[in-house]
């Protein structure tokens, strides 16, 4: 799949730079990973349009620093406000953009309203462990510095668990086998707490 060329180029130099705000865990290297997974899983979708599916996943946390708990809606009027978008983009084709990246958060009630947002969805999906502990503990560090490291583990514990535990509210959308392989063990990490700890605090130098 090719990228137009001008498209790109605005991208890298206008959006790209925009994730340096954002922390470790949704950063530059975050959008490098969703990129490669969504054209991965684009092959399973007919008729996907690259250029539609590479602006999504450029735009989709561009918020994140401003409002985690809102980011999927505020990157979205960031994407609509971004006049340039009109240069590449029917009204029709912006509007699926707008709404797939709304769409994209893993505890959102509802299915995605396109292929594009079930990509998207399934492309931001963590599928390392060792990836998802340190944005865990990223997080905690940036919005409750004062928590001990005992509540740290907690909130990282009880977090993979209603996430990605049995009956999580991470969803997929896709056949997806290293996030298949990475659920799995996941869950046996979560079924032995000291393990847990062990590990958490391995990954995070916090021993």
């Amino acid at each position: 799949m090719s990228i137009n060329k001008d498209l790109e180029n605005y991208i890298k130099a206008e959006i790209l730079p925009q994730y340096e705000k954002n922390d470790s865990g949704h950063s530059l290297e975050h959008i490098n990973y969703v990129l490669r997974r969504c054209f991965k899983f684009a092959e399973q979708f007919p008729n996907i349009d690259c250029n539609i599916l590479y602006t999504i996943a450029t735009f989709h946390d561009i918020a994140h620093h401003i409002d985690k708990k809102n980011h999927e809606k505020l990157s979205a009027e960031i994407f609509c406000d971004d006049k340039k978008m009109k240069e590449f983009f029917t009204e029709e084709e912006r509007i699926i953009i707008k709404e797939a990246i709304e769409d994209h958060r893993a505890s959102a009630n509802s299915e995605p309203r396109s292929a594009y947002g079930k990509i998207i969805s399934s492309a931001d999906r963590s599928t390392y462990i060792d990836d998802f502990l340190r944005r865990t503990h990223a997080y905690t560090l940036k919005h409750f510095p004062d928590c001990t490291e005992e509540d740290m583990l907690k909130r990282a514990y009880d977090h993979t668990q209603q996430k990605y535990g049995k009956g999580g509210y991470a969803k997929h959308y896709v056949k997806d086998e290293e996030y298949e392989n990475f659920r799995n063990e996941i869950n046996l990490l979560l079924q032995d707490e000291e393990k847990f700890k062990q590990k958490y605090f391995k990954i995070n130098n916090l021993i």
